[in-house]
């Protein structure tokens, strides 16, 4: 990768680190990667699916009439780098081994170093393609709202990815890996109760306590918990509880998410999850509003591109550190409590024979129902660091996590290359994911 591309990755990186924005939110982090992409010989066009922040960069070589067909009428590759740029609220954090927030939103799940690597990696591809000469497209997704799990859902359900070969994307962790893993399916709901207002004490009886219907579904939720598969996970938080007591509760919402490995399993569990606020609603003579949120499905793995990117991934120098980052990760280690005995940087993780089940979810997933979808893991933190924590916006804003963001770029980069020089191996991959449907 050229000095002066690396250059502009830290620069553009730097710069969406210190203008965090939240889902939805991300005008100037979507400006500042599709600004990187154009002065690279990208196309940009804004407004996917919708979204004021969404926009693909494409660049293409030896293409016209069918986007899908080269000069002699083949098929050549589209690949697809999807990027992310949205911080999460709160986690405003400046780049020292402690804790010290600004208030502000931060980047502590390293999307700044997301984006920034796929849009990298494109531009490394785009430069191996016009080297050799060899037809084909190039894009760069910039998905909004991924913490909140709507952007890539949307973007999908709307078509946006139908005509990609292959999808290829990464996130910061605590390690170097392929992600051979399956996060889950979630389907994500608000539930809100309506009753009467009553003076809580001299007229109890002309009241329906709204927060009463809450309660009641959340116990009935809790027993549930026995009657469902190991793998589905139920959580909740009550979003109003405002009034006095001497007031009747006349409204009460509380937020869930159902998740499980499979779509299936996170459906029927919802389902049941909905009956029993029902049947709190039916107990307190209330009436509740079921409001869906978002849902994705699981992710859809492929042994085809794991296997691929596993061994391009064996062939990239892993990042080397400095005595400077490697006591700030001790300290940062000590000031958090990570448990990694000293050890906060390694190597290359082998590929699992099997899918690994993952206890969180991404809207990449139902990217990877339509079309052969790969993930990388880069260390961007150091060993024990946990995603969505102030030590994970600290590291992401300086050197350890700009190493780990180069890393995945060069990886990313690589891998891509291999479909396109062996078109075959898009091919397997499709065959692969069609036997899965």
């Amino acid at each position: 990768m050229r000095e002066e591309l690396i250059n502009k990755m830290k620069e553009t990186a730097d710069y969406i680190f210190r203008h965090p924005e939240v889902s939805m939110e991300e005008h100037k982090s979507s400006r500042a990667l599709a600004g990187f992409l154009e002065g690279e010989g990208f196309a940009v066009r804004w407004g996917l699916a919708g979204f004021a922040t969404a926009f693909v960069a494409e660049w293409q070589s030896g293409v016209c009439g069918s986007r899908n067909s080269g000069e002699g009428g083949e098929t050549v590759p589209v690949i697809g780098f999807l990027a992310e740029y949205d911080a999460l609220p709160g986690l405003g954090q400046e780049c020292v081994p402690r804790q010290n927030p600004d208030g502000g939103p931060g980047h502590g799940c390293g999307h700044n170093l997301l984006g920034t690597a796929c849009a990298g990696a494109a531009c490394d591809l785009k430069e191996q393609m016009e080297k050799e000469e060899i037809p084909g497209i190039v894009r760069v997704y910039g998905c909004p709202a991924e913490e909140v799990v709507v952007g890539k859902i949307r973007m999908n359900a709307e078509g946006v990815f139908n005509d990609l070969s292959a999808a290829v994307t990464w996130h910061p962790f605590d390690r170097n890996r392929v992600s051979y893993d399956i996060w889950q399916a979630q389907d994500i709901k608000n539930y809100k109760f309506y009753g009467t207002a009553a003076h809580a004490s001299k007229h109890p009886e002309m009241g329906r306590s709204a927060l009463d219907a809450a309660e009641l579904m959340n116990v009935g939720v809790n027993y549930l918990r026995e009657h469902v598969a190991d793998d589905v996970r139920i959580h909740y938080t009550y979003t109003n509880t405002d009034g006095p007591a001497n007031i009747v509760p006349p409204y009460a919402s509380t937020n869930y998410f159902i998740r499980s490995a499979k779509w299936e399993r996170t459906q029927d569990a919802s389902e049941r999850v909905d009956n029993c606020a029902k049947g709190a609603a039916l107990m307190s003579g209330t009436r509740v509003e079921i409001e869906r949120v978002t849902c994705n499905k699981e992710m859809k793995v492929n042994r085809t591109l794991a296997e691929v990117f596993y061994e391009e991934m064996t062939k990239i120098p892993l990042p080397s550190y400095t005595p400077e980052e490697i006591r700030f990760a001790k300290e940062i280690s000590e000031e958090a409590g990570f448990d990694n005995s000293g050890e906060c940087f390694e190597g290359l993780e082998p590929l699992e024979d099997e899918p690994v089940l993952l206890s969180i979810g991404t809207d990449v997933s139902d990217v990877s129902h339509t079309v052969p979808t790969i993930m990388l893991s880069a260390a961007a933190m150091c060993k024990g660091t946990p995603l969505h924590h102030w030590a994970a916006t600290a590291q992401a804003g300086m050197s350890i996590g700009q190493k780990g963001m180069l890393y995945a770029a060069g990886c990313m980069a690589a891998g891509a290359w291999r479909l396109v020089k062996e078109p075959e191996l898009i091919a397997r991959a499709w065959e692969e994911m069609e036997r899965r449907l």
